[in-house]
């Protein structure tokens, strides 16, 4: 006997706002009828534990998903608790009334909360959005249930009366409609059920209607409770006649009697009930993080290594974080961290979860606690959510940091590749920064790692000071005014205690060893280091270091020549030399027509060098600024010559040429001398522009053919 009634519902437009609006991918219906299936049977299992059901022989908890192509069909059967007649009409009847929350409430006492999947009622009516008609079949476990049939046309009627079922659970078929029977074909439910419910706590297996039946064969020691025996094999022992080592003929068993039997062909479960995740990092091999990376990732790369999560205080929080090995110029550098619900697939990389910075990563993070919306596709409570990002973000900070103190040669095995990764969560997170200040590392010119500590430490002497009792003399041996000595030695007294400071928090750089290879040479001969920041997130790295650690600067090793490169001089030659770079400065300034340029004379100690070319760091990460924004069309060349200093050997013949030859009018080398010294210094910084280039090797020629001559 059937009757009708009205669906309990706030709203005439609900199934309207449920098809399109509720979920935004349509095949997550397959995500939330599998967790109703999880749900139905974790609670039996409690009631089960309590002595409230006991389990017939050969119970196996599982979930089938049966597809039917030409019924256009699909069906999920679960053998868990069911319903009665009462039940579906509270639970199925009333929309976003929750099942779990009822059961929870009843057995708050001796139920553990964070086994139970399903947080709201409207799951099951996810189905609406790819059937026209749903069914449901169930049997309670109630004694004396009887079973009970429902169905519903996705309007606001429905029916219920007595039902068929003969086993204890329930079973859901959506008929699918048009738009929506590609979910009967086998292989795209099983991308779907792969995609969400890998992981699911029960065993789920999928089949096809009507599929001729498979068989296989299998040793009857290996036969379990719940196969299908289709025939049994009996093979005797086979025997063969061989001599022995005496030359007697004996008979010997080759292969031994088996009992077979053949069976239905057992159905591969697709959900890992008890993934890598949810043990503790002790009983977990190294092997067993390697094999689980590979399946979930399909990426066949060794990752460097891996961070365990396993929190029970003050929020349950259990995952698995890789750093994959990145080879940046063919892979993608967004990583792909999944996030479960009690083992159930939410979405890949939620901001609001996953600091940004970790996005770099791949891995699991399974957070039965997060506060999920209806749909269980967005999250609520931000206060809540920022807890557990911040706790994501201790845990990898003291997994690096731990690593870099305790195996400092394996930490610096991995630098190469996480330290993009490092740099890019300094910038985002000014937490992680502060954590991980002392545990970056930079690579030297020698290829040795320091920490930034480390740093502080080189360069602090200068290696051209004279120890004491060294005489005073000057870079051609003379002896240098006692007056010059007076000032050096008040400086190091005086003044020179805060220079010195300023020198001690210098840190120099270079970008590139081969473009800066003359000013590499330099720093070598001088016995002085600097690290090497080669990637184009380094510079606003070092910006952000220079802010959050006061005293410390960064410069390019071709910003500026030091003392150190300088020869001594007397306080006359040093007069000498700047009068002379007030007279050249506007000899070069003519010949390349550039009113912005800077030039000096100075003696510098490496006589093979004639001219160095200087940018002040200041003026350099100006330039490097601006160029972010010369695709908007802004004009590069207006800050062309600004901070630019030549400066000029005068240890050096072709410097001394063009002093000697500066008042020689007729002199047409001289210019041409000027603009080859200047793009030579140049060339130290990076490749010239096109036009540039052309004058250069044009010039050059002139310059070999007149030798020729």
């Amino acid at each position: 006997m059937s009757k009708t009634g009205n669906l309990s519902i706030n709203s005439e437009n609900i199934f309207p706002i449920i098809k399109k609006w509720l979920y935004s991918d349509h095949d997550i219906f397959v995500r939330e009828l599998v967790s109703n299936g999880c749900d139905a049977i974790t609670k039996l299992k409690k009631l089960e534990a309590m002595g409230q059901y006991t389990f017939p022989d050969n119970y196996k908890a599982k979930i089938e998903v049966i597809c039917d192509p030409d019924a256009k069909t699909l069906k999920f059967i679960d053998n868990g608790l069911g319903m009665d007649e009462d039940e579906v009409e509270k639970y199925i009847t009333q929309i976003a009334f929750s099942g779990a929350t009822d059961f929870l409430e009843k057995y708050k006492d001796k139920a553990n909360n964070d086994e139970i999947i399903g947080h709201f009622g409207l799951g099951f009516y996810s189905a609406f959005m790819v059937a026209d008609d749903v069914h449901i079949d169930t049997l309670s476990y109630k004694e004396g249930a009887k079973p009970v049939h429902w169905e519903c046309d996705g309007g606001s009627e429905y029916s219920i009366g007595d039902g068929e079922k003969a086993t204890v659970g329930t079973e859901i078929t959506l008929f699918l409609n048009e738009e929506s029977v590609e979910f009967a074909n086998e292989y795209r439910v099983r991308e779907v059920l792969e995609k969400y419910c890998s992981f699911m706590p029960t065993e789920i297996f999928l089949s096809k209607a009507n599929a001729p039946q498979e068989y296989e064969t299998i040793d009857e020691s290996e036969l379990r409770d719940d196969d299908v025996v289709v025939e049994h094999i009996h093979e005797d022992a086979k025997t063969e006649e061989k001599e022995n080592d005496k030359g007697e003929k004996e008979t010997v068993v080759v292969s031994p009697a088996k009992d077979q039997v053949k069976i239905n062909k057992r159905p591969v479960s697709i959900s890992d009930t008890h993934p890598l995740w949810t043990k503790h990092p002790n009983e977990c091999t190294e092997e067993e993080y390697k094999e689980f990376y590979r399946k979930v990732f399909m990426d066949y790369k060794e990752p460097l290594f891996w961070i365990h999560l396993n929190m029970d205080y003050p929020f349950n929080l259990k995952g698995i974080l890789y750093f994959p090995k990145i080879n940046t110029e063919y892979d993608s550098i967004e990583g792909t961290i999944k996030l479960y619900n009690n083992q159930v697939f939410i979405a890949d990389n939620i901001k609001e979860v996953i600091p940004e910075f970790l996005m770099l990563l791949k891995g699991v993070i399974d957070c039965p606690d997060l506060p999920l919306n209806v749909s269980r596709s967005a999250l609520q409570n931000d206060g809540f959510v920022k807890k557990i990002s911040d706790y994501i973000t201790k845990k990898v900070a003291d997994k690096l940091s731990g690593m870099c103190k305790t195996d400092r040669e394996e930490y610096e095995k991995y630098w190469d590749d996480i330290s993009p990764f490092v740099k890019f969560g300094c910038l985002k997170d000014d937490k992680f920064c502060e954590k991980m200040t002392d545990y970056i590392l930079f690579k030297n010119l020698d290829g040795k790692y320091m920490t930034l500590p480390d740093c502080l430490e080189v360069n602090k002497v200068d290696p051209d000071e004279k120890e004491e009792g060294d005489s005073a003399v000057d870079e051609n041996g003379e002896k240098v005014e006692a007056e010059v000595v007076d000032e050096v030695a008040a400086g190091e007294e005086a003044g020179e205690g805060a220079e010195e400071e300023k020198k001690e928090k210098t840190i120099y750089y270079a970008t590139d060893l081969k473009v800066q290879s003359q000013y590499v040479n330099m720093f070598k001969q001088a016995k002085m280091d600097a690290v090497v920041l080669p990637d184009q997130i380094d510079q606003p790295f070092i910006n952000q270091l220079e802010m959050k650690n006061e005293g410390i600067k960064f410069q390019r090793i071709d910003a500026d020549l030091t003392d150190t490169f300088k020869a001594k001089t007397s306080k006359k030659t040093q007069e000498e030399l700047n009068a002379q770079s007030e007279e050249l400065q506007k000899l070069v300034r003519k010949a390349l027509k550039n009113d912005k340029l800077t030039v000096k004379v100075e003696k510098l100690k490496n006589k093979k060098v004639s001219s160095v070319l200087t940018i002040s760091e200041e003026s350099r990460r100006m330039q490097d600024m601006m160029k972010m924004y010369a695709m908007n069309g802004m004009d590069m060349g207006m800050f062309g010559g600004e901070g630019e200093t030549l400066v000029l050997n005068v240890s050096h013949p072709l410097v001394e040429y063009v002093i000697a030859h500066k008042d020689d009018k007729d002199n047409k080398n001289e210019a041409l001398i000027c603009e080859q010294l200047y793009d030579l210094a140049k060339l130290q910084q990076g490749p010239l522009d096109a036009e540039a280039m052309t004058k250069f090797v044009n010039r050059s020629n002139d310059i070999m053919v007149a030798l020729t001559k």
